[in-house]
């Protein structure tokens, strides 16, 4: 016989003879095989529950609320009650609540910004030239290639996800037993494997529990929930149709590219995914040539008519290779090597192609963002690097003296900081920044300072070109650096190759710096130091 036990969330079942404590049922999980799964992770299915764990060995677990030990009255180490840490998407265009550290509404979602507080406690650490060393490692995990996503999910506690999107894989971080497990699919899941454009996906902000956000996969969208008890998943289908991009959002609507046999179409629905359309996209012929950023237009001027020559618009759209959306001014933009894609909710979406002869630069880091609050994207016309405007027919152009890293507003020209204007001169600090390439990785955005601050890396001894260093090059000596007010040398690392795929991300109240290539995971404790 067992004794039933009820809490606000659970149904626990409590065996007559040997006392022990199952977990029969729980608010959001599917299912539960409690023998198979949960019982040999019993701290970390205690933390994530709330629930109580003895010291005395009377008994293995206890429901939520118990603080006893009904054996021997011993105190029980009671879980649930401790504070919440903000959770972390990394770059997605949804809007965070308030509680979650949300960016300003004048910067660019989806671009790599965190509104965190990152700076206050990084730079209290010992300044350069001297180089630190991580505080935390984890072991990397098994499928390498992957997107960090940390949160409660509805859970007591906070936990981090990592989702191998080329695999089809969902990787489950144990912080007590230290080790990644590998979540199984419940029956009727979708694929989740997503390669036909850059990976992004919408977090959930208040859904059901363990409900992780929306994903693309290999045949739509899907909503992902996660049974971190039962160390599974499991889907439901928000559209089932071929993507083209990853999915964004723009003032409550979630759109993607769809590749339909009749070409790219533009998809959107609300933020559950219902009332969902299909729209056509419109060609518009953009000028090669445009005046500079400072140039002041005739106002007399035709808008229809102008001596450039139009590129043709019959450049067709195309259906995969797509950058992450990014969403500014209530507009979500898709980047391509070809062209680009601006949808306003409420209008027809735009594809306006590249004029001839002009590349776009997309490995440099993403669109960037003037004084004036336009957006810009570096690319090369065959002599020179330039910054096009986004977004416009009669897109503006502002020539370069060479190749820049960077996006929104921490930018670099080899290992100086542009500081005012994307395309103003570089702030010369030290005269041997000439020799360096500097990449950021992710900026920390602050209403409190004036100048950009973030992590970034600076490649040191480096006279090549930049895009050789982003993709073939063997880098000898790599600092991983927090640029701020105060520069910090957090870590080095030696013969590091594709740099622009170190992933950052915060979890545990601590700033984690993933590669591919690495074994562990380095970590920096968001802690003051002495």
């Amino acid at each position: 016989m067992a004794y039933r036990w009820e809490t606000s969330d659970s149904v626990w079942l409590e065996d007559e003879r040997k006392r022990q404590f199952e977990l029969a049922q729980s608010r959001g999980i599917s299912r539960i095989e409690w023998q198979a799964h949960a019982r040999g992770r019993l701290p970390d299915v205690a933390q994530l529950l709330g629930a109580s764990l003895p010291a005395c060995g009377h008994g293995d677990i206890y429901p939520e609320g118990f603080v006893y030990c009904p054996e021997c009255g011993a105190p029980l180490a009671m879980h649930g009650g401790g504070d919440r840490l903000p959770p972390w998407w990394g770059p997605s265009t949804a809007p965070l609540p308030a509680d979650a550290y949300p960016l300003p509404k004048y910067l660019p979602l989806g671009l790599p910004l965190t509104a965190q507080p990152l700076a206050a406690t990084l730079e209290t650490r010992k300044p350069e030239p001297e180089v630190g060393a991580p505080d935390e490692k984890m072991a990397a995990p098994p499928n390498a290639v992957c997107v960090f996503a940390a949160g409660h999910f509805g859970y007591a506690a906070q936990r981090l996800l990592a989702l191998a999107y080329t695999r089809n894989v969902l990787q489950y971080w144990d912080p007590l037993a230290r080790r990644w497990h590998l979540m199984a699919a419940e029956e009727q899941t979708a694929d989740l494997s997503f390669t036909a454009s850059a990976y992004a996906w919408l977090p959930a902000v208040a859904g059901q529990r363990g409900e992780v956000g929306i994903v693309p996969g290999a045949h739509g969208l899907a909503r992902l929930i996660v049974n971190p008890v039962n160390e599974s998943y499991r889907t439901e289908t928000v559209l089932s149709a071929p993507l083209a991009s990853a999915p964004g959002m723009a003032a409550g609507r979630i759109a993607c590219l769809l590749a339909t046999p009749a070409g790219v179409r533009l998809w959107t629905a609300n933020a559950e995914g219902a009332d969902g359309e299909t729209l056509d996209i419109a060609a518009v012929a953009v000028h090669a040539g445009a005046m500079a950023a400072g140039d002041i237009p005739d106002p007399d001027e035709d808008a229809t008519e102008s001596a450039a020559t139009p590129v043709a618009t019959h450049v067709p759209i195309p259906a995969a290779g797509w950058s992450r959306p990014v969403c500014y001014d209530g507009k979500l933009v898709w980047l391509h090597e070809l062209g680009e894609i601006w949808w306003r909710p409420g209008s027809a979406p735009q594809w306006l192609p590249w004029p001839s002869g002009w590349t776009p630069r997309l490995q440099f880091g993403g669109p960037v963002r003037s004084r004036d609050g336009r957006l810009w994207l570096i690319g090369h016309d065959g002599q020179r690097y330039s910054y096009r405007e986004l977004g416009a027919v009669r897109a503006q152009i502002q020539p370069l003296d060479g190749a820049r890293l960077g996006f929104c507003t921490l930018l670099f020209r080899r290992g100086h900081q542009v500081k005012d204007e994307p395309w103003a001169v570089e702030n010369v600090e030290d005269q041997g920044g000439a020799d360096e390439l500097v990449l950021p990785l992710l900026e920390n955005a602050s209403s409190t300072r004036e100048q950009p601050t973030g992590l970034v890396l600076r490649v040191e001894a480096y006279s090549g070109k930049a895009e050789a260093a982003l993709q073939e090059a063997v880098l000898p000596r790599v600092l991983i650096e927090w640029v701020g007010q105060r520069n910090v040398i957090l870590d080095e690392a030696v013969r590091l190759k594709q740099p622009a795929d170190c992933q950052p991300f915060v979890y545990d109240n601590c700033l984690w710096l993933h590669h591919p290539s690495w074994n562990d995971v380095r970590g920096w404790r968001l802690e003051p130091q002495s």
